[in-house]
């Protein structure tokens, strides 16, 4: 009895305290907010923004101030979105499109829009069209880059008053029907075929071309032989006029009577001639030259 009694006084006497003590760890739990390194805290005060806070130890006033809103500030990624579209050449493709993108400033983003995948979706499927609009099938073929470039640039300036960062944007695929996969690959076909046929009528004109350079080098020479040719007769023949000039007509008789010589040595020399016919006067010709040769000795 005289330990109730005692704790009885002791807590009567101190409720005051005890109470004041419980009041202030209730305020220090309350009031003390650790946020997370990926994470960002929006605080209201009476229903309106007060303040954000960031990774770390915060303190904010108990009963007064209120977390309202926790913002995860790590990088997301939408869905894979697939978005119809009509090219410049009136060409229906279907575009799957994927962005990433994070919180940059949060008290912007829970206060100005309410569903951010959503906007961010509808938002991209109008850029998407307005920029394909603009091109050829061709060019949204081979300029992906481009266009995704185009894309990122235009969404980044139209959701940074969200306070969101677009930090990347792709196209995945760009899909056509299938009359226009067909048409496709009917010309892929045709051009391959023209350029076959390019590739053959420039062979042939390169042969033909070739082959006239081949001739005509070919007469150049026999016209360069022939010059040559030219040249050493009319040597030869001023030769021989100079020996008849000098010797009168008994040096032109030698040197006809010496070729009649070498036209029949070369003939009975020539393969296959069993049968050699001789002129009359052969023999004469032999005789004028050896009495010329005997002359001149």
């Amino acid at each position: 009895m005289d330990i109730e009694n005692i704790l009885t006084n002791l807590i009567g006497g101190n409720i005051v305290l005890i109470l004041l003590a419980a009041f202030i760890i209730t305020c220090i739990l309350v009031g003390v907010r650790i946020v997370p390194q990926s994470e960002k805290f929006v605080v209201e005060r009476f229903g309106r923004l007060r303040a954000v806070l960031g990774p770390g130890i915060n303190f904010i006033i108990p009963f007064l101030d209120r977390v309202a809103h926790k913002i995860s500030i790590l990088e997301r990624q939408l869905p894979v979105m697939g978005q119809d579209a009509i090219t410049s050449d009136n060409v229906l493709v279907q575009v799957e499109t994927s962005v990433f993108y994070r919180i940059t400033e949060p008290e912007k983003t829970v206060y100005r829009i309410r569903d951010v995948d959503g906007a961010i979706s509808t938002t991209v499927a109008g850029i998407v069209r307005s920029e394909i609009g603009k091109m050829e099938l061709d060019q949204v073929q081979a300029n992906r880059t481009g266009l995704i470039l185009a894309i990122q640039d235009q969404l980044a300036a139209q959701v940074d008053d969200w306070g969101i960062e677009v930090t990347r944007a792709e196209i995945l695929d760009v899909n056509l029907d299938a009359a226009t996969r067909a048409a496709m690959l009917q010309q892929l076909n045709a051009e391959r075929a023209r350029r076959a046929q390019v590739t053959e009528a420039e062979g042939k004109k390169r042969s033909v071309e070739l082959q006239a350079d081949a001739e005509l080098y070919a007469a150049e020479q026999a016209a360069k032989a022939r010059r040559v040719s030219a040249d050493a007769e009319a040597y030869a023949t001023q030769v021989v006029a100079v020996a008849i000039a000098e010797n009168g007509l008994e040096a032109a008789q030698y040197q006809v009577a010496l070729k009649q010589v070498e036209a029949l040595n070369a003939l009975g020399a020539s393969a296959g001639s069993s049968t050699i016919l001789v002129p009359a006067n052969a023999l004469e010709a032999f005789g004028d030259a050896f009495k010329m040769l005997k002359g001149r000795a």
